[in-house]
Order: C-alpha cells, then sequence, then structure tokens
C-alpha cells in the first residue's frame, strides 16, 4: 500500500474532525456566539448542505490541476474556514466558515478518493479505500470525543484552533508524502466524467449509497437520547457507548476493504441484511440494555463501513474520476442528510424508536437496489 494512502487518511481525519467538532460542542458555542441551540443545530445542517451542494463544482474546478496542487488549494480554502470558525465574532461568520469548510471538505473526499485509485493497482482500490477512509472511522471513534473535550477545557475556538493545527500538519504530509500525478489519469477530463452519469446502473449504485448511509445515520443521529431516554443508560455512559460505536466502525472498515474488491455486491448485499436484522432488533429491544447495545455495536460493524465497496462498485460502473468520486460523496452525504432529518420528523411523530424503524425501511429498500444485480451476476 503507497505512503500517500496513508497520509490521505490524515486528511481525512483532519475533515472529518471538523465537520463533527459542532455537534459535540452545542451549548457552549451558543453561549459564546448569543444563538439558541437550534441555530448552532443548522450550522451542521448547513456544513453537509455544502458538501453535498458545492463540493461537485469546486472539484470540477480544480479538475485540471495535478491531484497533489488540487489538495494543497483544497487544505487552502479548508484552513481558511477554520481560522474563520475560530475568531468568528457573530454567527453569519460561523455560518459562512461551515459553509467554506463543508465544499472544501466533499472535494477533498472526491480529490482523495480518485487520488487512491491512481496510485493503486485495480485488484486492491477497495483496500486503498479502506485505509484512506479509516480517517473518517477515526474522526468518529477519536476526533470527536478529542475535539469536545479540549473545547470543554478550553473553548469551544480552541477546538477550532486544534483543527487547525491538525490541518496544517495534514497539509505538509500531504506535500512531502503524495507524489506528483498526471491530471489526465484520474479520469479524462471534464465531458468523459459527465458522460458516465448516464449510465444507469451508476445512477443505481449512488442510490444504493444513499441508501446504505441514510439508513445508518437515521440511528446514529438518535443514539444519544435512544440510549438515555430508553434505553435508560447514564449520560457520563453515553461517550464509552460511542466510543465503542466508533470501534466497530474500524474493525467493519478494514474487513470490508479486504473483500470489497473481489465481492462487491455480495458485501454490500450482506451489510444491508445484517443492519436491517441490528436496526429491526434495536428498534424491537430498545429498552433492554445488553441486546440494544449489540445491535447498536453490530450497525457499526456494516453501516458506514461499507464505504469501501461503496466506492469500489461506483467506479467500476462510473470511472475513477475526481468527479465521479466527489459526486459519489454528496449522495452519501444526502443519505446523512435524508436519515438524521426524516429521523428527526418520526421522532416527532412516532417517539424515539421511530428512526430505528426508519433505518430499517431504508435498509431494505437499499437491498432491492443491490438485489438485481446481484443476481445477474450469479446467473
Amino acid at each position: 500500500m503507497p505512503r500517500a494512502v496513508y497520509v490521505l487518511a490524515l486528511g481525512i481525519f483532519a475533515m472529518v474532525t471538523s465537520e463533527f467538532v459542532v455537534a459535540g460542542l452545542m451549548p457552549q458555542m451558543a453561549d459564546g456566539l448569543d444563538v439558541t441551540v437550534p441555530q448552532i443545530g443548522y450550522l451542521i445542517t448547513a456544513f453537509a448542505v455544502a458538501m453535498a451542494a458545492g463540493g461537485p463544482f469546486l472539484t470540477v474546478a480544480l479538475m485540471k490541476l495535478p491531484p497533489r496542487t488540487a489538495l494543497m488549494i483544497l487544505f487552502s480554502v479548508f484552513l481558511t474556514g477554520n481560522v474563520l470558525a475560530a475568531t468568528a465574532t457573530g454567527y453569519g461568520v460561523m455560518l459562512a466558515a461551515r459553509i467554506i469548510t463543508g465544499i472544501a471538505s466533499q472535494a477533498f473526499f472526491g480529490v482523495g478518493i480518485s487520488l487512491c485509485a491512481q496510485l493503486t493497482r485495480p485488484e486492491v482500490r477497495g483496500r486503498a479505500v479502506a485505509v484512506a477512509m479509516n480517517g473518517l472511522m477515526l474522526g468518529t471513534l477519536l476526533g470527536l470525543p478529542l475535539s469536545t473535550l479540549v473545547g470543554e477545557r478550553w473553548g469551544w475556538r480552541a477546538a477550532f484552533w486544534t483543527i487547525t493545527a491538525l490541518t496544517v500538519v495534514a497539509a505538509a504530509a500531504t506535500l512531502a508524502g503524495v507524489p506528483r500525478t498526471d491530471p489526465a489519469g484520474t479520469g479524462g477530463g471534464f465531458r468523459d466524467e459527465v458522460r458516465v452519469f448516464r449510465r444507469p446502473r451508476l445512477l443505481l449504485a449512488l442510490s444504493t449509497s444513499t441508501l446504505i448511509i441514510g439508513a445508518t445515520f437515521s440511528a446514529f443521529s438518535y443514539f444519544n437520547p435512544i440510549l438515555t431516554e430508553v434505553t435508560g443508560f447514564s449520560t457520563g455512559t453515553v461517550p464509552a457507548l460511542l466510543i465503542a460505536y466508533g470501534a466497530a466502525t474500524v474493525v467493519g472498515n478494514t474487513v470490508v476493504g479486504r473483500l470489497a474488491d473481489r465481492y462487491t455486491l455480495p458485501v454490500l448485499a450482506t451489510g444491508l441484511l445484517l443492519n436491517l436484522v441490528f436496526l429491526t432488533g434495536f428498534a424491537l429491544f430498545t429498552d433492554v440494555p445488553v441486546p440494544a447495545v449489540a445491535c447498536m455495536l453490530g450497525i457499526g460493524l456494516v453501516g458506514v463501513t461499507m464505504n469501501p465497496a461503496m466506492v469500489t462498485r461506483v467506479q467500476r460502473a462510473g470511472n475513477a474520476g475526481p468527479l465521479v468520486n466527489t459526486v459519489h460523496s454528496s449522495f452519501i452525504t444526502l443519505g446523512i442528510i435524508l436519515g438524521s432529518s426524516l429521523g428527526a420528523v418520526a421522532i416527532d411523530g412516532w417517539g424515539l424508536r421511530a428512526p430505528l424503524w426508519l433505518g430499517a425501511a431504508m435498509a431494505l429498500a437499499g437491498l432491492a437496489t443491490v438485489a438485481p444485480p446481484l443476481i445477474r451476476a450469479t446467473r
């Protein structure tokens, strides 16, 4: 595995930590910016929407540049957004900062995953994506609790300055550890990359990714209130459970990465089926601690950890270029938006178990998008 793949994981870790930091410091940021907690919550939505809508346009603007140069520009934009957040004097400035960092983060994912494909042999690309995406898993496992700890001890601005420092380290590592490569090797130009979106099998693969992530985040977004108000855990216990969940995602991502290249569709189908079982089990036994925690960890093993197989399928259906990978990331982000927002609507109507049932329904729909190509492949 090329050293550059591990360097890209560090960059992704910085991006993901910045994405999650607001969720861990909502009360402190609300006090510091003199706004309400729901208004701080909108910053999370703004980041996600900026990722989904703005990332592909920034990727298009950088397509003719060598990937390493594009990554350094993205680091600069991301760094600017984090400095703006750390020094924000009002809500409007903070909102602008989150939009800037969201757009840069999404484009970084697209260019970085495309570069993974360019630097590795086709038969190990899924494994390379898994290594890079460990930055995402470690962002869940370590980035969120560490940034929350820094923010609680030294103030929320310190958390953003810490992420700024991490970004500088990741940028320096990228400059030193990522080789110069030809931009032509990443996909073949703008027209070639746009043309592939006419392929029905690519659109089907993109919809699968949205449903996998939507199913997972409809549950993950509400683990805290579910575990405290229904399962009965204390608020002090929940962080430890979330760390265990993060550890499960690291394990699952590693396993899926090993299997994604040879067994792409079976891995996706198995992951969706198991996620359906775990989400249903969590919904049925929410008030029983042991099975509830077991199902929660199961969701960690087979939820976002499908990323290497999802990326492999999308690249085979389309190409390994930066635009395809960025648009794929946008479909993944769409799943986060749908899962969390529809989960909120479900809670308002049917209570805290409802987002778990919603996740199960989305996993079932995801199975429906994987079953036809899997059946055709086995004939």
